[in-house]
């Protein structure tokens, strides 16, 4: 027999603010939380960015061989794609999107709204890059939320505590949203070979005994390609307010990334053909009546 060790406790590597850059042509306020073109730090994650969208938003415009997971946190965002989907996302809600082998869409503030949302651009290995296009509407009345005293975790993906988030993976990815009471803390467990990132989303949290406020993100990297349980600490700082944080979590996928506007491949040749294959009309047709209704 052997005595059974506790989880070794996980450390942040960096913490870094998010970048504002202010009104753009489509949202009336930007923000980059993940810059795009570090992959060797970020990976699996490519980019994240929070947005006040309100009008015109983000008109049509493809994507291929990426998925994004787009959180709304206040108002309504209005979506539709090229195979015909289309709909309304409210606040709690999430979508998670894969965009495979290619689809044109486009994400709006509905009608007269605003909508405040963070949208995360997660990587694809080579073998998935191809996979059809797939949308999971993960409603805020029907997630799965796992709960300790002061802390409320709504689980997106992976496991927290006993309990399983709905979303289904092409790639292992732990994600999350944590709301803590004032002082209250929280520990999830990570494999080993993952990289993690917080990003606080309102209030102060301590994240691995390092502070981070409001606009922050911290970045815990791997510990051990071999993997095992390590821990993540997490403790609301503020004393008045509940603090809100996005846990994410993934195996770094380990190959050569080629990113260019929309496209996320492995090469310079893969993105030509991605070009070629949108030009010439393999993503499909932008549907006729592109304005959709609350009931989708």
């Amino acid at each position: 027999m052997t005595a059974r060790t506790a989880p070794a406790d996980r450390r942040v590597n960096r913490v870094v603010a998010r970048v504002d850059i202010g009104p753009t042509p489509m949202s009336d306020h930007s923000a980059l939380i993940i810059p795009p073109g570090d992959d060797a730090r970020t990976d699996p994650f490519l980019l994240m960015g929070e947005e006040r969208v309100n009008q015109p938003g983000f008109e049509w415009h493809p994507h291929r061989g990426m998925e994004t997971v787009t959180l709304v946190l206040d108002g309504a965002l209005e979506h539709g794609d090229s195979m015909g989907n289309a709909g309304v996302l409210g606040p709690g809600d999430v979508q998670w999107m894969t965009a495979g082998r290619g689809v044109i869409h486009r994400e709006v503030a509905a009608r007269a709204e605003h909508a405040h949302v963070i949208q995360l651009w997660l990587n694809l290995p080579s073998n998935k890059k191809s996979v059809p296009t797939g949308y999971q509407d993960l409603r805020a009345g029907g997630q799965a939320v796992h709960t300790e005293p002061g802390v409320l975790v709504q689980v997106i993906s992976g496991e927290a505590g006993a309990v399983r988030g709905p979303a289904v993976n092409h790639w292992p990815i732990l994600g999350m949203v944590i709301t803590l009471d004032p002082r209250a803390e929280y520990r999830q467990v990570l494999d080993g070979s993952e990289r993690s990132f917080v990003y606080v989303i309102a209030g102060c949290l301590t994240v691995g005994g390092r502070t981070v406020r409001a606009g922050e993100i911290a970045w815990s990297d791997p510990v051990s390609r071999r993997g095992g349980p390590t821990t993540l600490a997490l403790a609301a700082r503020d004393a008045d307010e509940r603090t809100k944080a996005m846990v994410f979590s993934g195996r770094p996928i380990g190959e050569p990334v080629v990113a260019h506007g929309p496209f996320v491949m492995n090469s310079e040749a893969e993105i030509v053909q991605a070009y070629r294959d949108f030009h010439s009309g393999g993503f499909g047709s932008i549907p006729r009546h592109s304005r959709f209704t609350a009931g989708g």
